[in-house]
């Protein structure tokens, strides 16, 4: 529970003791760690969370031999209501994403693309706002994605003048309500136990549909206009893989060689998939194997390579199914049936934070990977073996095979697939996934019981009832998102607790002295913007709370305008790709430049904070 205000000389005598500034120094670092692309969110987390408690173990903080905080106190954020809820609904959220039970919808979107594109651009927004209101909008960008990749191809406009207009609508709708998004609920929970107001399920709708209409309108009037067209990162950058046989003549240099010193001549980047001695007779691929004229090594690989295998060898290429013409400018290689399709890497898959090999992608899968795009390094260009290259969330993996495979892929529902088609998933247990989820919301919006029973119990009907399995459960948590929740929620309590955040606070509001108090809720909702744009929303949410809760307190006004602030502000990850995760994925599939956030997404901030700035202290009457 947060303390009664404070009366104006003692607010003046407020000094920071030695726990208070380590908690801020502490928190200082774990600011600076959330930006490092290199170190992962949930290792800087945990490293903070440790450094934390051993402090406060070792060094108790005590007042007049009272224990005021102890280590123990900040394992509490693992039992956080909130941190509870925002599990919870990630698993439901998973069963609308396996089930298809949004298919009708996006069908839907998907017949208004072949038609009226313009007008479709505007569903497509107000879809993805809507959604995103009620559940994650990773699945929903997922499954958007390739809806606008599909009808961009079909109907030739550009896809990177909707697709980031698209996530950033997701955004925008997803600040509405207190489900949307896990920072609104960790807002809402951690201003719960500071003892504030208890914040209803549609409490803020109305001033989030008033400035987010105004963003949304922003998104489809004015945002395709001020983005570049963009090339998607695997257009056209990778030749296809083609099977083929090299047969070994004689007197070539293969002839009488072993296969160690056959694969040395080409470098050791010939992949030999078998070698056929006659009708019915292979080799085992030892590297002792000795071949001999008539030899044929089965291979796959670009035509450049293969062409360059041919020579050095002394061998003669013919396609794999054409053994009586020699490859050449008459009868030139062919893949037939391949499909190359676009393999774009999310949080959850079986292969984020893996190599190809590691999870055993070709033999699992029938597809070739060709070609690889850093989300975070785009213009590097990757070398060496894919298949052994650690993959990240936003990566894009271009891949070839077969359309069944690239079809069965798909349909696994385990990864996000841009092949230009527009087929989902849809099972029996659709309908039966989408009336869990409006149990769990009405529940929750009708005050029968808080979001995180309501959102357990959706869980276990999920469950129950088969739209929902535990592998599925547990691969759509994110670690990342709890461990960083529970070290923010840690360091906001430490704030807290050590009389920091009251500090801060005072600081704040010295500042801005003389300022109306609009003015001054103004300034920190830019000042809660900024810092998301730059560190975890989260972090920036669990750590912003306390702090506006005290800046209230000493203005003396409500501290709901204030909770508010850093709801909306902690919300708005627009103008930098790695604000929100989603942004990586739109980074990525939509072939964008960090710049192309700064064009859209400054102005849509800029829209979003005036608007907040002016109708907050109407509604609050500040």
């Amino acid at each position: 529970m947060y303390s009664p205000n404070y009366g104006e000389g003692v607010l003046q005598s407020i000094t920071p003791d030695v726990h208070g500034i380590a908690v801020l120094i502490l928190t200082v670092v774990a600011l600076f760690l959330f930006t490092r692309d290199r170190i992962p969110l949930e290792s800087s987390a945990l490293a903070i969370l440790i450094v934390l408690v051993t402090g406060f173990e070792l060094f108790p903080y005590e007042k007049d031999g009272v224990t005021l905080l102890e280590a123990s106190d900040f394992f509490a954020g693992f039992g956080n209501e909130a941190l509870v809820a925002i599990c919870a609904l990630m698993m439901v959220g998973k069963a609308l994403e396996t089930t298809g039970a949004l298919q009708p919808l996006v069908a839907v979107v998907g017949r208004a693309w072949s038609t009226r594109p313009v007008l479709a651009l505007l569903i497509t927004l107000c879809a993805g706002a809507v959604l995103s209101a009620f559940m994650n909008n990773t699945p929903i960008v997922v499954l958007l994605m390739p809806i606008i990749v599909g009808a961009s191809l079909r109907s030739k406009f550009s896809v990177s003048g909707v697709m980031l207009p698209m996530g950033l609508a997701t955004i925008v709708g997803g600040m509405s309500t207190a489900i949307g998004t896990s920072t609104n609920l960790l807002v809402v929970g951690i201003s719960q136990d500071l003892g504030m107001h208890q914040f209803g399920m549609f409490e803020w709708v109305l001033p989030v549909a008033i400035v987010g209409g105004v963003g949304l309108l922003f998104l489809w009037l004015v945002a395709p206009r001020l983005l570049p067209e963009r090339t998607p990162p695997m257009a056209d950058t990778s030749p296809r893989i083609f099977s083929a046989q090299l047969h070994v003549k004689e007197g070539g240099f293969a002839d009488g060689k072993s296969l160690s010193e056959v694969l040395a001549k080409a470098d050791g980047m010939m992949r030999i998939d078998k070698i056929q001695r006659s009708e019915s007779l292979f080799l085992a691929k030892l590297p002792s194997v000795k071949l001999q004229p008539g030899d044929r090594l089965f291979v796959k690989d670009t035509p450049d390579n293969l062409k360059h295998y041919e020579q050095v060898l002394g061998a003669t290429l013919f396609n794999i199914s054409d053994v009586e013409h020699p490859v050449d400018e008459e009868t030139p290689l062919r893949a037939e049936g391949q499909q190359l399709a676009e393999v774009v890497i999310t949080r959850g898959s079986p292969l984020h934070l893996r190599s190809l090999a590691a999870a055993r992608f070709s033999s699992s899968y029938g597809l070739m990977p060709l070609a690889l795009h850093r989300a975070r390094a785009p213009s590097s260009q990757v070398t060496g073996d894919l298949n052994m290259i650690r993959l990240r969330a936003g990566d894009v993996l271009l891949v070839q095979g077969s359309g069944e495979a690239i079809s069965n892929l798909k349909d696994s529902g385990n990864m996000l697939v841009l092949d230009g088609t527009t087929d989902l998933p849809h099972t029996h247990n659709a309908k039966r996934a989408l009336a869990i989820m409006g149990f769990v919301v009405l529940a929750a919006a009708l005050g029968i019981m808080p979001i995180a029973v309501s959102a357990v119990v959706g869980l276990g009907l999920m469950i129950a009832t088969g739209c929902l399995g535990w592998r599925d459960a547990a691969a759509s948590l994110s670690v990342p998102i709890i461990m960083i929740i529970v070290t923010a929620l840690a360091l906001g309590k430490a704030l807290v607790g050590t009389g920091m955040a009251d500090f801060l606070a005072i600081s704040f509001v010295n500042a801005a002295s003389g300022l109306p108090t609009p003015m001054i809720l103004s300034a920190f909702l830019l000042l809660m913007t900024l810092m998301t744009n730059v560190v975890s929303n989260n972090a920036a949410a669990a750590i912003g709370t306390p702090i506006a809760v005290s800046i209230a307190q000493q203005l003396g006004v409500s501290p709901e305008p204030f909770i508010l602030a850093v709801l909306f502000g902690a919300n708005m990850s627009f103008a930098t790709p790695y604000g929100y995760q989603t942004n990586l994925l739109i980074l990525s599939a939509g072939g964008y430049k960090f710049s192309d956030f700064l064009r859209v997404g400054i102005p849509l901030t800029i829209i979003m904070w005036v608007g907040f700035s002016l109708i907050l202290p109407v509604l609050y009457d500040l």
